[in-house]
């Protein structure tokens, strides 16, 4: 028994060894160094926060059995500081170190992409939307509001992951600062002081910055002294291009795309294959270090999508799903794009690619009766008074639905201007439901016919659908952000309704009442048992626009203009048993089955 016990404490103390085991990474004029010896990175990028963490492993598993070496993943600021100054590392999937730590466990390195801001097509680009209650502030800058702000995320994440250094024997080897800077802005000031900052709370591991391959991004992005992330690098010439921006230090591609992102009311994304392989074939034939943006996307569960605008009126919000077409899909399984990848790495690699894990079991449900409950009407808030409207991050929201009242005076009938809806406005005089303006376009004016009453009622619901993750409109906030008129007469005094639309709102909301189906803004609800858990993707296609919840958990968005109709669920957020699923609609007037169905498309 004493033998057995001793070599028992031996395997433990010979595991926290190998565990421990220190590394040192380093920079030389043109390679990455990891104890001294040039090191190819072959990267796979995933996002912790779009993965259930009962998934992280077989995600890790299938990028390693590809030819992967290295994860890559960005963390997201707003993730983990939803409200102001208050800070979530561990429930989970928000704990990074868990992640970072299962990685390593399944002998992978790590690049930390974290931020603070990251695009990353995530709401905000990561950036918390509670500092735009701030009217003037300004982001990525040193603006002192968004730099105190940004460094105190920084002093909290760095207590998570500088132990999981790989000095420290763990397997982070870089750390990124900013993301793609040099798009955006030229403040050399504010990216030295991100740099200063994580050295002062301890991140020891070469830095590195990611950007365009181009003259300007580069100068405009990049702070000496560190690695040159190209986003993309795929040729001669942009290796090239980044010597130029300094040749003291290495570079890759930080973003080689095998897919791309999709935007409601486009067709899905499909990047050509070939065009991939003649560049991942050049990366690896030249022995350069890159990453695969991503590997496997994963999902914009509940309001985390964010959007793209190139212009002052444009807007594009992101579909919930992030396939991103990528090697591995949505729910974890290989695709064609996987094994023309694992074929080519291991053809180059030297060394045998290990096993494909097994994908988690897809199931069918069958059709669900959805019935009615009640009505977003029926259940509103006490509300806030205001002279003129106010954005949702003004009073302290930043999500869901708000909602804006106010009595006609004067004019009854005629042109309506918002200005601006942020992003999707529904218009009801007395109840009634009048016409939608979408944000993008600028087409902002409806024509407002006349009410049989005096002081008629004229309420605006607006949803937003996720802040601007990338480029000069950053700055997005939801709702009115200016005004309303009506044939050009300001209209004033207004009450305001925050409705965030979290789960435990619509849990309480979703409660049969006296209300009568047929008006919009309704929740259904159905209930199904199941014998045996597994994903599922909920066909929402004979539903309208809105969101779905599945025993208390937010799916995300759907909406009918496509290509999405299918909202992935994973396995973990249902019971054996009693299961319950809410569908709240902006537009839909009647009850709809629903059903489980086993594919994205």
């Amino acid at each position: 028994m004493k033998q057995v016990l001793l070599i028992f404490f031996v395997i433990i103390l010979i595991g926290d060894c190998v565990a421990q085991t220190k590394h040192t990474f380093s920079l030389s004029k043109t390679d990455f160094l990891l104890d001294g010896k040039p090191f190819q990175i072959i990267s796979g990028e995933m996002h912790p926060a779009r993965i259930p963490r009962e998934y992280w492993q077989q995600r890790i598993q299938m990028a390693k059995a590809m030819g992967c070496n290295t994860i890559a993943a960005y963390i997201f600021w707003n993730y983990h500081e939803q409200k102001e100054g208050v800070f979530d590392f561990k429930a989970g999937n928000r704990d990074v170190a868990a992640f970072i730590r299962t990685c390593q466990q399944e002998g992978m390195w790590v690049l930390l992409r974290p931020g603070p801001y990251v695009c990353a097509e995530w709401d905000f680009g990561g950036i918390p939307p509670y500092l735009l209650k701030y009217p003037d502030i300004k982001v990525r800058c040193m603006d002192p509001r968004y730099m105190a702000a940004a460094e105190r995320y920084i002093t909290h994440l760095s207590k998570e992951v500088a132990p999981l250094q790989c000095g420290n024997g763990g397997p982070i080897l870089m750390v990124q600062i900013e993301n793609e800077y040099g798009s955006y802005g030229n403040d050399k000031n504010y990216l030295e002081a991100l740099r200063n900052c994580w050295l002062k709370n301890g991140i020891k591991v070469p830095f590195y910055t990611a950007d365009g391959a181009t003259a300007y991004m580069l100068e405009a992005g990049h702070i000496k002294g560190t690695a040159i992330g190209l986003d993309s690098g795929s040729s001669d010439d942009d290796f090239a291009q980044a010597t130029i921006s300094d040749a003291d230090v290495p570079s890759f591609s930080s973003e080689t795309y095998p897919g791309w992102l999709t935007h409601w009311g486009e067709k899905w994304q499909r990047p050509d294959t070939n065009d991939l392989k003649k560049e991942v074939e050049y990366l690896l034939k030249n022995k350069r270090s890159f990453n695969l943006y991503v590997v496997h996307g994963g999902t914009n569960f509940g309001f985390t999508a964010g959007a793209n605008a190139f212009a002052a009126t444009q807007y594009q919000p992101d579909i919930t799903s992030y396939d991103y077409d990528a090697p591995i899909n949505e729910q974890g399984q290989a695709t064609a794009k996987y094994f023309m990848l694992r074929d080519l790495i291991a053809k180059y690699a030297g060394h045998m690619l290990p096993d494909i894990p097994k994908t988690i079991p897809l199931i069918d449900i069958p059709v669900i009766e959805m019935k009615y409950m009640t009505a977003i009407w029926d259940h509103l808030p006490v509300p806030v008074s205001s002279v003129q409207p106010k954005p949702m991050e003004a009073f302290g929201q930043n999500q869901g639905l708000i909602l804006y009242r106010t009595k006609l005076i004067g004019h009854h009938s005629g042109k309506l201007t918002i200005t601006e809806p942020h992003d999707l406005a529904m218009i009801f005089l007395n109840g009634k439901f009048i016409d939608s303006v979408k944000r993008d376009g600028g087409r902002w004016t409806v024509n407002l016919p006349k009410a049989n009453m005096d002081d008629p009622t004229l309420d605006i619901l607006v949803e937003g659908m996720g802040h601007i993750n990338f480029a000069q409109y950053l700055i997005d906030r939801k709702g009115i952000t200016d005004r309303v008129t009506l044939n050009g007469m300001t209209l004033m005094n207004w009450d305001i309704f925050s409705l965030p639309m979290d789960a435990a709102f619509v849990t309480r909301a979703a409660k049969p009442d006296r209300g009568v189906e047929g008006r919009p803004g309704s929740f259904f609800k159905g209930n199904f048992t199941l014998s045996e858990t597994g994903d599922t993707y909920f066909d929402l296609s004979n539903y309208s626009k809105g969101m779905v919840y599945v025993n208390g958990h937010n799916l995300g968005r759907y909406w009918n203009i496509g290509p999405q109709q299918h909202l992935y669920c994973p396995a973990s957020w249902l019971n054996k048993g009693d299961n319950d699923i809410i569908i709240f609609d902006l537009f839909q007037l009647s009850s709809k089955k629903i059903s489980g169905i086993k594919t994205l498309e």
